[in-house]
């Protein structure tokens, strides 16, 4: 489905589950920081909006996104965390590094959501330029971290609907 007709938070599968009593952790990447601050932006408005409070959300900050791997991972092991969030941005360039960090930052999230406990949401905008970056956070097609948000607000809900 096209990212400029449907938003999460707007689908009627499911609602968005209150956030009372759940921790947040959000990792976000300094790259592209004038874009990750605003999906951080977007994801931490939409945790208040929907009942966590400040105090239960972490944030910290790595320098790119392949850190965001290793930030991911070490706040999923202090277990002061519900759900983690992982938020970076890469815009291809003309070498194939987005090609490498796209996929190492993918396989890196994948790993650790069949390997741990809680759920860590894929935040990682992948653009082809900056516009299209500038769109996907707070432009014409909203921001992907009020996404980011609702899916971890729901997934900290499955994870305590299925391990009761």
């Amino acid at each position: 489905m096209s990212s400029n007709t449907f938003q999460l938070s707007d689908s009627t599968m499911s609602p968005v589950p209150d956030g009372k009593g759940m921790r947040v952790g959000i990792v976000v990447a300094e790259w592209n920081d004038n874009i990750t601050k605003a999906l951080l932006d977007g994801a931490v408005k939409t945790l208040k909006e929907n009942g966590v409070e400040s105090g239960d959300i972490k944030v910290e900050v790595v320098p790119g996104s392949f850190e965001l791997i290793y930030g991911s991972a070490q706040m999923v092991k202090s277990g002061e965390v519900d759900a983690v969030i992982a938020i970076g941005c890469v815009i291809r360039g003309d070498t194939p590094h987005f090609d490498y960090i796209c996929q190492a930052v993918s396989s890196g999230i994948a790993e650790l959501n069949v390997s741990q406990k809680i759920p860590v949401i894929f935040g990682l905008l992948t653009t082809n330029s900056q516009e299209q970056a500038e769109e996907r956070s707070g432009g014409i097609l909203g921001n992907k971290g009020d996404e980011y948000a609702v899916t971890a607000l729901k997934m900290i809900a499955f994870s305590r609907r299925i391990n009761k």
